[in-house]
């Protein structure tokens, strides 16, 4: 549906970078010592130290030499030729100018047909869980992370490659500090984890009062906050049933995907809306991405439940509140024809998740393989406007 003689007109929302080696030193406080992010020599391979431990969230963290874009795409097919993960990656290529070079990728982005795009993090939506005891730590940590982020990506380069900074809610002073700082910087969209916030002696709501300074601030500037997926902390929910289950970047446990997936971004959307976030912050817009969209139905089933059961505890009907506050970008692989059913399709979101080995080959396949069911407009909703709308980006 694009072509090289085509203006680029896709907005793509899940885009990504890969980290250059100083993504999270460059600018980290030295007084942090092992607190923070180190680089260490293990056993011939540069490997990170987290918070003083060895951190396995990817397994090269050089991304040299890296998969190619979309290697996955059979696995996730249905796995055909019934490989192993590890053996379906297939060869990696040495890292391509374009995944760490913003005047790069802006000339891909022709290429592709790309007007416009959000980029995330590979490395940083892993690192949270491992400072999360240590709140100053966290915050040292990924301030640094978004001040070499603006540096080499820019939070709105050239008004078509919008970088998304972090921001750990462990700390709500913090987090609220640390918003207004992105805002003023030309930040328009912000990532945070999908999930509850570790706190000294377990667990507590993100969208617990403590965090009003932060909502609001986000509401009343218009900042879409996105929810990427990344490591959600669930990995409990996995060691319930497996204790002390040995587990690798490149292996996971068969009962990890079918206990935790979708669980950490559904439980995290239904606290939003049973904590009644939207009642306080009418304005504030939410946007999932790379959490798939299977979820979504079995969680608006669940919320006609709860208002059914509890009468006048909800100001309004809780799927509609859902609908109105939160984009999603569902998987290329989710049955959107049958989504749309529950899903109001001007929340849909084109996103790629280019070049990751777990995406399309190029961001364009998204449209013949998940959008070719819907009508020309729909198709130009998902793929470009409501990209527009949830971030109030204008494009040139």
């Amino acid at each position: 549906m694009t072509s090289p003689a085509t203006k680029p007109w896709i907005f793509d929302f899940d885009n990504h970078y890969y980290e250059a080696e100083d993504a999270f030193t460059r600018y980290q406080d030295p007084s942090l010592r092992n607190r923070g992010v180190r680089w260490a020599e293990v056993n011939g391979r540069r490997r990170l130290l987290v918070g003083g431990t060895l951190n396995s969230y990817i397994a090269n963290p050089t991304f040299d030499p890296v998969a190619k874009p979309g290697a996955l795409y059979d696995w996730y097919r249905g796995n055909p030729r019934q490989q192993q993960i590890k053996d379906a990656f297939g060869e990696l290529e040495p890292l391509p100018a374009e995944y760490h070079d913003r005047a790069a990728r802006l000339r891909v982005m022709d290429e592709q047909g790309l007007a416009a795009m959000l980029v995330f993090p590979t490395l940083g939506v892993g690192l949270e869980d491992a400072l999360k005891r240590d709140t100053d730590a966290a915050g040292k940590v990924f301030q640094a992370f978004n001040r070499w982020l603006d540096d080499d990506w820019g939070f709105r380069y050239e008004n078509r490659l919008f970088a998304v900074p972090y921001i750990p809610l462990l700390d709500p002073a913090f987090a609220a500090e640390e918003l207004r700082r992105l805002i003023d910087a030309g930040a328009l969209v912000v990532n945070v984890r999908n999930a509850p916030v570790p706190v000294a002696g377990g667990y507590r709501s993100p969208f617990d009062p403590a965090y009003d300074p932060f909502w609001g601030l986000a509401a009343e500037a218009g900042v879409a906050v996105a929810t990427h997926a990344g490591l959600d902390g669930y990995d409990a929910l996995v060691q319930m049933w497996e204790p002390g289950g040995e587990e690798t970047s490149l292996f996971r446990s068969p009962l990890r995907g079918i206990v935790t997936k979708g669980r950490a971004v559904s439980d995290f959307y239904a606290a939003a809306v049973c904590h009644r976030i939207f009642d306080r912050f009418p304005a504030l817009r939410f946007a999932s991405v790379e959490n798939g969209a299977s979820w979504v139905p079995e969680l608006l089933h669940r919320l006609d439940d709860a208002a059914n059961r509890n009468p006048g505890y909800f100001r309004d009907s809780p799927r509609e509140v859902f609908g109105e506050h939160v984009w999603i970008t569902p998987f290329w692989e989710d049955d959107i024809d049958k989504l749309v059913a529950d899903v109001r399709v001007d929340r849909l979101l084109l996103g790629s998740d280019w070049p990751h080995a777990e995406g399309v080959r190029q961001p364009v396949d998204f449209l013949d393989e998940s959008l070719s069911g819907l009508s020309e407009a729909d198709v130009r909703l998902v793929a470009r406007d409501n990209a527009l709308a949830v971030t109030g980006i204008k494009l040139d």
